[in-house]
């Protein structure tokens, strides 16, 4: 990320007070804030930033640029034992306070020198930085059987479900993040118009609300509908989504629509995630109990990767497909089953084989 070049107007002078230090440290907190809002991240992104800023220098006690590593062990510490906070915040807070005094030192090393004396360093070393944890043990999808089994359930209850529409709602949301690997927030955003059924071989979906990176905002995709999902959709538009109401027609209606209609617009209000993640949880729990903990829209995220992967699609094809920024993401979520090598193995022994003409007869 690039951060825009916002320079102090401040001339040069010795800081003779210890409120010309407070002045001068709220200064490089909004020089920052505002650097990171141009660069381009959202509002609330940039205010988490400043949170997370303001909280270590009043931890601090004293002007931010004398901070050391010491004083990063201290604060990260104190989140952790006194105040409770999940590893996973802490990752988050320390890269936040790496971003700022990466500011700092790349900004305003030569300015604080000159007005304090001191030099700027990056507190946030590798010896206190706290890993993210993956949550291996949570995601690791379901086999291709289980997989089979819920869904498969699932269809055959639509017809008597006493509420056909919204578990038949549920249904196809979960079997986008099954096939083509959606967020369950994509899913729930998406209008009737984001689906092109002509666009491509398969058709795509305009994933308009994709995850972006580092506070950015929404980052928009074109998701091919591939795996099944073309015919899923259409089931949906032709048969069931007119059953809902008059709107169906609407192209900024949603595509997913809750039991209310929104009183702003008339057509039926958008589901939220939390219908859609209970109508998941209810089916599991009906059909594949064993999963009940550990089934979420995110394991299935999971699950697409790893099934698209062993079915032969590159890893580069599935970074896009899911959007991911980097191919390191992606490896994260392929898991492959413990005969995978052997078979990739024989696999590419037997093309070789082929190639040369050593087939044996």
């Amino acid at each position: 990320m690039t951060l825009t070049a916002v320079r102090s107007a401040r001339v040069s002078q010795r800081l003779l007070t210890s409120e010309d230090a407070l002045d001068y440290e709220q200064e490089l907190v909004d020089q920052f804030v505002m650097a990171v809002a141009a660069a381009g991240v959202t509002d609330s992104h940039a205010a988490q930033l400043r949170s997370v800023t303001v909280s270590f220098i009043r931890f601090l006690g004293r002007p931010v640029w004398t901070a050391t590593s010491a004083d990063a062990d201290r604060f990260l510490l104190y989140l952790r034992k006194d105040c409770g906070q999940a590893r996973t915040t802490l990752a988050s807070k320390a890269a936040e306070l790496a971003r700022f005094f990466d500011f700092l030192v790349a900004r305003y090393q030569a300015e604080i020198h000159e007005l304090t004396g001191h030099v700027v360093t990056q507190p946030i070393d590798d010896f206190n930085r706290p890993s993210k944890p993956r949550g291996f043990e949570t995601r690791v999808p379901p086999g291709d059987d289980e997989v089979e089994r819920l869904f498969s359930g699932w269809r055959a209850s639509l017809p008597d479900n006493r509420k056909y529409l919204p578990a038949a709602r549920d249904y196809v949301a979960a079997s986008l993040w099954r096939r083509v690997g959606l967020r369950i927030t994509e899913t729930a955003m998406l209008d009737i118009r984001d689906w092109y059924p002509d666009l491509g071989g398969f058709g795509k979906l305009h994933v308009r609300f994709g995850k972006g990176s580092r506070g950015r905002g929404p980052k928009p995709r074109l998701v091919p509908a591939i795996n099944g999902a073309a015919s899923l959709l259409d089931w949906w538009i032709t048969d069931v989504r007119h059953q809902y109401g008059d709107d169906w027609d609407n192209p900024d209606a949603p595509l997913f629509p809750s039991e209310r209609t929104d009183l702003h617009s008339g057509c039926r209000a958008r589901v939220g995630d939390d219908a859609l993640r209970s109508g998941l949880q209810a089916a599991v729990t009906t059909w594949l109990p064993a999963w009940a903990a550990r089934m979420t829209p995110h394991v299935m995220r999971h699950y697409c990767a790893s099934s698209l992967y062993e079915n032969g699609m590159g890893l580069k094809a599935i970074q896009q497909l899911l959007g991911h920024d980097w191919l390191s993401t992606t490896t994260i979520y392929v898991h492959v089953k413990d005969s995978y090598v052997e078979s990739s193995w024989m696999t590419a022994n037997q093309r070789v084989a082929d190639r040369f003409g050593l087939r044996k007869e």
